[in-house]
């Protein structure tokens, strides 16, 4: 006697379902399986199969379970179309994030390209566009999403119509938004394709020093010297006048001013200042000098030039050129320490 599925009774619809996540289910392990055979030459395989497995699999699942039910209730239940309708958006949504995943995997991927490669002005140029065109993917994919989600709905097709053509409102809105939204929007796009800051750079802002740490399309955040953290819209920078010292190059010039006495012995310490800086790995032998810059109100100030490859390393060479100096003069010429002279005169009877 053949076997025969009623396919109007329960028992259908489960069979459906259950063939089509067992079919679901092999085509998630076939796509396993190839990611780890391509991952044997190409590592970067396993690591994109980790990264789409949950997105993938929920995509392939929604829409075995839809077929399924497609083929099954369908024909005999009359509110099948809002169910259809449910798989369409939760496949909508689904495939959403596989693409987003996949987007985040590829950007990952460049941006580890470009942090193996030599830091530079370029560099830094280079990640900062792919962390903003990171960002405004994953947000035009959510927008994308959501409009073809609420787009499924013939009612919302009406509204949208009805808005659309309303030019008035529309105008408005879009002025509000320019303001504070949108503006912000725009100014992120434009930090990052007009090379105005970069991931990396070493700013002067609110009188605070620190680094550019993330960009994002409507603020910036700087990492301040003390571990504190300065949030700032992007606007800011597309608005007012900042300190940057790396905008060509991560070269960078330091001084270092003392006031000493007028007996001091120059010929020596500009001696000693050699020996300080040659002993310093901070020090890229471009440039170093010392020169007296002033004389005025009973001392002369002294002037130290010193270069280093960055501002870290120019910052711990100004400290130890500051530091030795100090100790050295101390030790070897405390005539040129800076005093203060008094002349008393007495007088004649």
């Amino acid at each position: 006697m053949a076997f025969s599925i009623d396919w109007e009774s329960w028992i259908g619809p489960v069979v459906a379902i259950g063939i089509a996540l067992i079919a679901a289910l092999v085509v998630i392990v076939v796509t396993h399986l190839v990611a780890a055979l391509v991952g044997r030459a190409a590592p970067w395989a396993l690591e994109l199969d980790r990264r789409v497995r949950a997105p993938w699999g929920v995509v392939v699942g929604v829409v075995a379970v839809w077929i399924g039910c497609a083929i099954s209730l369908a024909p005999v239940l009359g509110w099948w179309p809002g169910i259809s309708r449910v798989f369409l958006i939760l496949t909508i949504i689904a495939g959403a994030w596989l693409l987003a995943s996949l987007a985040s995997f590829g950007f990952e991927q460049l941006m580890a390209k470009e942090n193996s490669l030599a830091d530079g002005a370029a560099a830094r140029r280079r990640r900062t566009q792919l962390v903003v065109i990171h960002r405004l993917s994953l947000v035009i994919i959510a927008v994308l999403a959501l409009g073809t989600v609420l787009f499924t709905f013939p009612e919302m097709r009406a509204v949208g119509a009805s808005v659309l053509a309303s030019a008035g409102i529309v105008s408005i809105i879009a002025g509000l938004a320019a303001q504070s939204i949108l503006g912000n929007l725009i100014a992120g796009i434009q930090i990052a394709f007009t090379d105005a800051i970069r991931v990396g750079d070493v700013v002067v802002i609110e009188g605070e020093w620190g680094r550019i740490g993330e960009i994002n399309l409507s603020y910036v955040v700087v990492y301040i010297w003390d571990e504190r953290r300065l949030v700032l819209p992007c606007s800011y920078f597309t608005s007012t006048p900042f300190e940057t010292w790396t905008r060509k190059s991560d070269q960078v010039l330091g001084t270092v001013y003392m006031d000493l006495d007028w007996r001091v012995p120059m010929d020596a310490v500009r001696a000693r200042f050699t020996e300080i800086i040659e002993a310093s790995d901070a020090w890229d032998r471009r440039t170093a000098n010392v020169k007296v810059t002033g004389s005025e109100g009973g001392f002369v100030t002294v002037r130290f030039v010193i270069s280093a490859k960055d501002s870290d390393d120019q910052w711990t060479l100004r400290c130890d050129v500051r530091e030795q100096m100090m100790t050295w003069l101390q030790q070897e010429h405390p005539e040129a320490l800076p005093r203060t002279r008094v002349l008393m005169e007495q007088n004649a009877r």
